[in-house]
């Protein structure tokens, strides 16, 4: 039972990772776009990247589950523990760097039903400054974050995969 779920924590981590390196992989091309034209493209990720980031929350859980369930202290417990943390830093990364830009880039947007939800929420009630001036400054943070975001994940990636072979 441990080796399916540390398979399916495999899989939603890089599920997780992955949306986060294709936007990374993107900036290059991105930093090279109009205002308009930026603007424009950062409307095309939703609702896929949105459905496709549920597997985030659900990969932070799984692999908290197997920290719980690995022996405490052996080399699969620390492994694990690590990755938990690198994948709450990537998921903090979205709450606290992502979502109150994407809330700005979606000002004007009409999102239906769980994507309405999803980007009127705001835990932490923080927001992406609306200063038309600054359109530069909340994409570089915008691009930046997945930056990291895709960093952490490659990392708890890694360390699960370690997990697994241990």
């Amino acid at each position: 039972m441990i080796a399916t779920l540390q398979i399916l924590a495999v899989i939603l981590v890089a599920i997780a990772m992955s949306l986060a390196l294709a936007h990374a992989l993107e900036l290059p091309g991105k930093l090279r776009l109009s205002k308009e034209q930026y603007l424009a493209v950062q409307q095309i990720y939703y609702p896929g990247f949105t459905i496709g980031g549920a597997a985030e929350p659900f990969a932070l859980l799984l692999t908290l589950l197997l920290v719980f369930l690995a022996p405490t202290g052996s080399v699969t417990f620390w492994l694990e523990a690590l990755a938990f943390m690198a994948l709450l830093a990537m998921h903090a990364c979205y709450w606290l760097l992502t979502h109150p830009v994407n809330k700005f880039w979606l000002k004007d947007f009409e999102l239906k039903r769980i994507g309405a939800g999803f980007f009127s929420f705001n835990p932490l009630n923080r927001t992406g400054r609306s200063n038309e001036a600054e359109w530069t400054q909340l994409r570089d943070r915008w691009e930046c974050s997945h930056v990291a975001r895709a960093v952490f994940g490659l990392i708890g990636l890694t360390l699960l995969v370690a997990a697994l072979a241990v």
